[in-house]
């Protein structure tokens, strides 16, 4: 498996490009409209057919490149199953797999982020967390039909079942973190390490945190795959 890790430094965002090295099937998770350019060359250079651009959930923070790369490869847009966004080509349900060749992604519904959040386990030993648990910390819960009561729950009930060696990928770091594993986060993890619901709850209501900077123009965009008024 070729697995890549690629950083959008304007929005902090991880996109991560995941192949067959066989069959060069390959997927963008989470793809950044600004970085389509580079995505793009990267795929062309390892020789690679994208089958699929997969979001994690519908982005407040940028917008998504699917749309482009859709047009540059004719690749199929692939969405969480309850999102909004009429423009998809499929809709990938919790418990279902993609397979890329022989690289196995399982979608796990992890609302509470949002109300439409997956995260993805690939290959059973690393899980892309999207939003809903990051290194050290874990996604807002204040817009968006986001619930902090269902985050946590849906943080330490699928998530935190993992086998501990588990690798975890986030969609963002702030911090200059780049991978952690399950047994790390539920020890060391501030937002749920020996905090109850309740207090978890509490903390997460309590953030006052602004609204990200192109919440008005990416959620809008990001309903349509990220297609944007030329």
């Amino acid at each position: 498996m070729l697995f890549r890790q690629l950083f959008d430094p304007q929005t902090s965002t991880y996109t991560y490009l995941i192949a067959d090295e066989s069959t060069k099937e390959a997927v963008l998770v989470d793809p950044v409209l600004e970085q389509v350019e580079r995505d793009y060359k990267l795929v062309q250079e390892l020789g690679l057919i994208l089958d699929c651009c997969l979001e994690t959930h519908v982005h407040a923070d940028h917008i998504t490149g699917t749309d482009k790369l859709r047009q540059l490869t004719g690749c199929l847009g692939v969405v969480p199953e309850q999102s909004k966004a009429a423009c998809a080509d499929v809709r990938i349900k919790a418990g279902n797999s993609l397979g890329i060749g022989k690289v196995n992604i399982k979608a796990i519904a992890t609302p509470g982020h949002t109300s439409c959040h997956m995260a993805y386990l690939v290959n059973q030993d690393r899980v892309l967390t999207g939003d809903a648990l990051f290194i050290r910390g874990c996604g807002r819960t204040d817009f968006q039909n986001g619930d902090a009561g269902t985050l946590y729950d849906s943080v330490t009930q699928k998530l935190f079942t993992l086998p501990l060696e588990t690798l975890v990928y986030p969609a963002h770091d702030y911090r200059g973190h780049t991978v952690s594993t399950i047994g790390e986060e539920k020890q060391f993890n501030p937002r749920f390490a020996g905090h109850s619901r309740e207090e978890f709850i509490e903390l997460m209501n309590n953030l006052d945190l602004p609204n990200p900077k192109k919440i008005m123009e990416a959620v809008p965009a990001n309903e349509l795959c990220g297609r944007v008024a030329a």
